[in-house]
């Protein structure tokens, strides 16, 4: 196969047709856009947005370039600096990460600490710089960014747009969605940007991130909403997916929708490389918002509490309970709070919250924290098949965590096969195996049948079976009563109610005959 060949240096560029190529007319971008429209809407108190003919939000847009250049004084690059301790090495020293490193770690010393000095004697002081993105909401000076960009640090320096720095102090944050509010004194007021309602973005719709991408300063990149309502790994997760190129540095920063509106903050990546693939993560504004006004009010967030443990309803476990919809959030235990005391019990499908309908349990959760804490909220459970309105006056969720809700667990007599499972009433030594109470009753699972439903459910040796039916089960006679009235009513699933260790949860089993 021919090899192309390269020009030479000083030929011409044409095209294949032989036509020479002219270069395109290049353009200078100033330091400061918009110059006099900034400052005056600053001082108006007028957040940036998109100009007119961007905020259109055409299929393919031809540049972003006027967007960036109306918002990008609103965007802040974040240094942090930490004291950190390092140890002052009196053996042989390798670069932290090395192959050596850890080679000694794991063969010299194998339980030495990975911050401690393993040669013993002093250890050093040493400051440890980071960097992250953040942007300005208020002409005052509030910051918003994640909250691991500015957690430990002794000093936070914000650097803006124009140029110019101020220090910052933490007004407050929140590590369960990673979001910190900062505050800087300027003598004239700031440029600023305003979020929008993240519930009206769809996917496809494009969006612009803006932040200071692995420390190169201010950066700018496009793409588009992959999809929506990500959850990760916390318990308020609600993540914009996007393709727009993030990278580190980029935390903290926003993401915009074509109207020049925050979205989302830029907070995590999927990558096999720690660089970006086209898969990152923005935290939804519509959950940002409260928990920023909440920190700029309090200097915490005061959630709601609603005081039940829940599970999501699948098809299943609703046509066990005849019920048409699998939407909604399942009880599975009701400990003291205030769900307790207006009524709430187990085997409860709570399907309205505050007037809105509940899609599922993350939904559930959102609305219960943006919630006022110890005000009145209807709330609509299904029970017994027939909707039963309640008030609840929610308590605050900072101040009930850590509070251990009980479980109870069961007991009865001679050990039998049912629905794959092999067994056995919980006896007082069998109630100290598993650590339950010795007041506790039910039906503990001694083997379950590999091939059967019940395996393919997840139950296993050990767990404890409380309810069948949404009715109390201490003995095997018990539960083969509830199998028959769920045929009787022609239904083709039981509902169980299975405890492993403190965790309930609801099960459908089969019972064809």
């Amino acid at each position: 196969m021919a090899m192309a060949q390269a020009p030479a240096p000083d030929a011409e560029p044409r095209t294949e047709s032989g036509q020479p190529i002219t270069p395109p007319e290049t353009t200078t971008i100033p330091d400061q856009p918009h110059t006099g429209e900034i400052p005056e809407a600053a001082n108006s108190n007028v957040p940036l947005s998109a100009p007119i003919a961007q905020a259109g939000g055409a299929v393919a847009p031809e540049s972003f370039a006027d967007l960036v250049e109306q918002v990008s004084p609103a965007v802040v690059n974040i240094t942090t600096t930490a004291v950190v301790s390092r140890p002052t090495a009196r053996g042989p020293g390798f670069p932290e990460g090395s192959p050596f490193s850890d080679l000694f770690r794991d063969f010299g010393m194998p339980d030495f600490p990975r911050d401690q000095n393993p040669f013993g004697g002093p250890q050093m002081q040493q400051r440890s710089n980071a960097l992250g993105s953040g942007f300005v909401v208020s002409a005052d000076g509030i910051i918003v960014t994640n909250n691991h960009v500015i957690d430990g640090a002794d000093e936070i320096e914000v650097e803006f747009y124009s140029g110019g720095s101020l220090p910052a102090e933490v007004i407050g944050t929140d590590p369960n969605t990673d979001i910190a509010v900062l505050k800087v004194e300027s003598p004239n007021p700031l440029p600023f940007v305003t979020f929008g309602d993240s519930d009206e973005a769809r996917v496809g719709d494009w969006v612009l991130a803006l932040g200071n991408p692995l420390g190169q300063g201010f950066s700018a990149s496009s793409g588009i909403v992959s999809a929506k309502s990500r959850a990760l790994t916390g318990t308020y997760d609600d993540f914009i997916q996007t393709d727009a190129a993030i990278n580190r540095g980029n935390s903290g920063g926003p993401l915009f929708n074509m109207n020049g509106e925050v979205i989302g903050v830029n907070t995590a990546i999927l990558s096999p490389n720690g660089g970006s693939i086209g898969i990152g993560f923005s935290m939804a504004s519509n959950v940002v918002g409260p928990v920023v006004d909440q920190l700029q009010e309090f200097g915490e967030t005061r959630r709601g509490w609603l005081g039940v443990m829940i599970q999501d309803l699948t098809p299943d476990i609703a046509d066990s309970l005849g019920l048409e919809s699998d939407g909604g959030a399942m009880v599975t235990e009701v400990p003291p709070g205030p769900a307790a005391d207006s009524g709430i019990q187990t085997g409860d499908v709570i399907t309205h919250f505050a007037g809105g309908e509940v899609e599922d349990t993350r939904d559930l959760v959102r609305r219960v924290a943006d919630a006022p804490v110890g005000e009145a909220v209807e709330v609509t459970v299904i029970r017994n098949g027939e909707p039963v309105a309640l008030e609840v006056t929610l308590g605050r969720r900072e101040l009930a965590e850590g509070n251990a809700s009980t479980s109870d667990e069961g007991s009865a007599p001679s050990q039998q096969d049912v629905l794959g499972m092999n067994l056995a009433p919980l006896t007082p030594e069998l109630a100290a195996q598993l650590g339950a109470p010795n007041d506790a009753e039910g039906l503990v699972v001694r083997s379950v049948d590999a091939a059967s439903p019940a395996a393919e459910k997840g139950l296993s040796a050990g767990d404890l079976i409380t309810e069948a039916g949404q009715q109390p089960v201490t003995t095997v006679a018990d539960l083969r009563a509830r199998i028959d009235e769920a045929r009787e009513a022609g239904r083709t699933s039981l509902l169980l109610l299975v405890r492993r260790g403190e965790q309930p949860r609801f099960v459908a089993l089969p019972i064809e005959e």
